[in-house]
This record gives structure tokens, sequence and C-alpha cells, in this order.
């Protein structure tokens, strides 16, 4: 597709991958303990909804045999990842049973897990889950917020992952 092409939907999945692409996004880790062990995915859709209630949303496939169970969590963690995760996105995209191989983690308030040295850390509980599409829409309530100023963000952008560089 040119710059100036233009093309009207529907279009196919892959068109469509490449077409939402090109608006750059955060990555983020959502994690849990679960009956004793780490579950978690990356997640690139995550959005503030608003300030009060303090809620948050992310975006999860409903496909996914990872958010069920860390739906039954009773917090969970949402990491956004640094500039130097790179390795922990793709870690927390693979395959469920390696996904936490090598990744550092700390677990806090009733379960939520943690990427160690993320920007910006909240504990969080689900408030609801709506159907989307081919997507569930995870809203959740803001318990607690860390900061990590020593740290830039991870975005992912064209199906690749960047770090965000100031000008």
């Amino acid at each position: 597709m040119t710059t100036t092409e233009k093309v009207r939907v529907p279009l196919a999945s892959d068109d469509l991958r490449q077409v939402y692409g090109r608006f750059p996004t955060g990555v983020v880790a959502v994690c849990a303990e679960v009956d004793g062990a780490p579950v978690g995915l990356a997640v690139s859709t995550f959005v503030p909804v608003s300030l009060d209630p303090p809620l948050v949303s992310v975006c999860v496939r409903t496909a996914s045999t990872t958010w069920p169970l860390l739906r039954r969590a009773p917090r969970l963690g949402i990491s956004v990842l640094g500039s130097h995760h790179e390795g922990v996105a793709r870690a927390l995209a693979g395959p469920a049973e390696h996904r936490f191989r090598d990744v550092a983690t700390e677990v806090r308030d009733d379960a939520a897990l943690f990427v160690t040295e993320a920007p910006l850390a909240l504990t969080v509980s689900v408030v609801d889950d709506v159907v989307a599409g081919d997507h569930l829409i995870v809203v959740c309530r803001v318990n607690e917020v860390l900061v990590d100023d020593g740290h830039g963000p991870l975005v992912f952008h064209r199906s690749a992952l960047r770090p965000l560089v100031a000008a």
C-alpha cells in the first residue's frame, strides 16, 4: 500500500494488521501469580479510560488460553515495558510454558506480578470484560501505581518493537 493509496474496508486480517500497525502503541505485560505459578501475556492495547474512578483497559484475544487463568487472580500487575524489555515482550508473546524463562519479576498485593524495572507498574482489579469481535476489552480499576523514571518505554510500530527516543 502506498502513502496515498485509499483502500475500502473490509480488508483481509493480514491487511488490517498492517493498517493498525501504523499506529504506534506501548507494550504492557499483564501478569499474576495463579496457583503459585507466574501467568502472563504481552499486550499492545493498553488505554487509560477514566480518572474518576481510576480505570484502564487492555484488549485480549477471545481465543487466549492465558486470559481465563489471569481472570481468576484477585489482582493483576500491569507493567509498562521499557526500552530494555524487548526480550521480555517477545518471551511474554511466545509459548506459555516459556514466558517467564529469564524474565525477572516480583509479586505484590494479592498475587499481582510485575516485570522488574518497568517504567510504570499498576496493580489493578478486573471490573468487567466485554466481547468486541475477536477480542475482549478488559476494564480494570487501578489500585496502586509505581513509577520508575529511569527507563523509557518500549513501542510497537509496524510489527516491530522499538525504543521511544526523545528528539
